[in-house]
């Protein structure tokens, strides 16, 4: 399994753990690709206890059904040799007796006479000895499920029903011998790489020993979903792909800002279809897309107050220093800040803009003129909100119908993985070859 944008490795850890699975985690970030190592380095001595006490539970449920399943063939057999006595003590001081309303759970159905006394008693006694021998061989068949240290001498009258024959132990050798060689090679089924994924990118340069595989990508931003779908159909040994796609206003769009570059890769539009159209989303649809309606459905509000002191910010970098479009980021800096004031200061620095000229005063000028607006601004957001799906479900149709007009690919789809309270980003673009 190749996992591109592997992040820490969380996917990629509980991959080759959880199924024994080689697993290539490709990052760009080398911070995270040596976090991801050291991460997994811990994550395997709690794993292999987590995975040591599940088969001690096992083991132990095991057991006690085996002892279950012995007692109560003791007291079957028990009570099937009392009816037996019973039987026999009514036939000597009865003429007729008919046997299976004696002995209804043995299912006897023929009718004894004092002449066949003798030989009724013998054939009694032959169907409880099958009986106890069927139970017998119930039980060994529990008890050779069993991992060859969980079987116990439960008692002297079962045990040479638990021993084994040669073939079986030489056997159960063998399994101990492969489990203990996969566990001594665990240390080898992750490896994390540093590398930026392109759409141009070889895998072969970055995995030596590249095989048939299949490609993974748990919420991987902006362009690198797209990517990830072109290397697939791109490359013969990836015979399928799983992409769950993340950050949509990160992606390239090639008709956003009517720029004609014909060998740049764009994440948006993938499809034919759309290209022919010449369709663009613009960054604000993107941003959009990126919003979760299932959560504010149940009562997870949007964060109003922060998306009220960006947008006042807004108006006072426009009015001020004139600045309409710039590279940089304002980021998380509301979690950070203990006023608008602090706000305003902290993001005028990130953006590298001199805050010395703009007094306390003007600040919270602008924060009471806007005031009142901050219902206008929550009803546009949730406007926005109740758009998001149709916007998100338009990139991801591009990227399935991109798959679609691929002539190698035998079945693709689109799959809902997760619970979207929990991941609003929960559909997976897959496809096989």
């Amino acid at each position: 399994v190749i996992d591109i944008g592997s992040g820490k490795g969380y996917l990629s850890s509980f991959l080759s753990m959880q199924y024994n699975l080689k697993v290539y985690g490709i990052d760009s970030s080398s911070s995270n690709t040596s976090g991801a190592h050291e991460r997994n380095r811990k994550l395997k001595k709690h794993w292999r206890a987590y995975q040591s006490r599940g088969r001690e539970n096992l083991k132990t449920q095991s057991l006690e059904k085996a002892n279950d399943r012995l007692v109560e063939g003791e007291i079957k057999c028990k009570t099937i040799n009392e009816e037996l006595s019973n039987s026999a003590n009514s036939l000597q001081s009865q003429d007729q007796v008919i046997i299976q309303e004696l002995v209804p759970s043995c299912g006897f159905t023929e009718v004894a006479t004092p002449e066949t006394n003798t030989e009724t008693e013998a054939d009694l006694m032959a169907q409880t000895q099958s009986r106890e021998t069927k139970l017998s061989e119930e039980v060994l068949a529990i008890l050779n499920v069993l991992p060859a240290d969980a079987v116990e001498d439960f008692s002297s009258s079962h045990r040479n029903c638990g021993e084994l024959c040669e073939e079986e132990k030489v056997q159960r050798k063998m399994t101990s011998l492969k489990t203990k060689a996969r566990k001594s090679s665990e240390s080898n089924l992750y490896f994390p790489l540093t590398s930026c994924i392109t759409a141009e990118t070889e895998l072969s340069d970055i995995i030596t020993d590249l095989e048939d595989c299949m490609m993974v990508g748990l919420h991987t931003c902006g362009d690198l979903a797209a990517n990830t779908l072109r290397i697939f159909t791109a490359k013969p040994e990836i015979k399928a792909v799983c992409s769950v796609g993340c950050c949509y206003h990160l992606l390239s769009e090639q008709f956003e800002n009517q720029e004609e570059c014909c060998d740049q890769v764009w994440g948006f539009p993938m499809c034919q279809y759309l290209k022919d159209e010449g369709w663009c989303c613009g960054r604000n649809a993107r941003m959009s897309a990126c919003l979760a309606l299932e959560r504010v459905a149940v009562g997870q509000m949007l964060p109003t107050e922060s998306l009220f002191y960006r947008a006042v910010l807004q108006v006072i970098i426009e009015e001020i220093y004139g600045v309409t479009k710039s590279d940089r980021h304002v980021g998380k800096t509301f979690s950070k800040s203990s006023s608008f004031i602090d706000y305003v200061r902290r993001s005028l620095k990130k953006l590298e803009l001199d805050d010395s000229k703009l007094p306390d005063s003007c600040i919270m000028d602008y924060y009471e003129k806007y005031k009142h607006r901050m219902n206008e601004l929550e009803a546009f957001n949730m406007l926005k909100v109740v758009l998001a799906p149709c916007i998100e479900v338009l990139i991801l149709l591009d990227r399935l119908c991109y798959l679609k007009e691929q002539e190698n690919i035998a079945w693709s789809g689109l799959v809902k993985l997760f619970d979207p309270v929990k991941s609003p980003r929960c559909y997976a673009v897959i496809a096989l070859k």
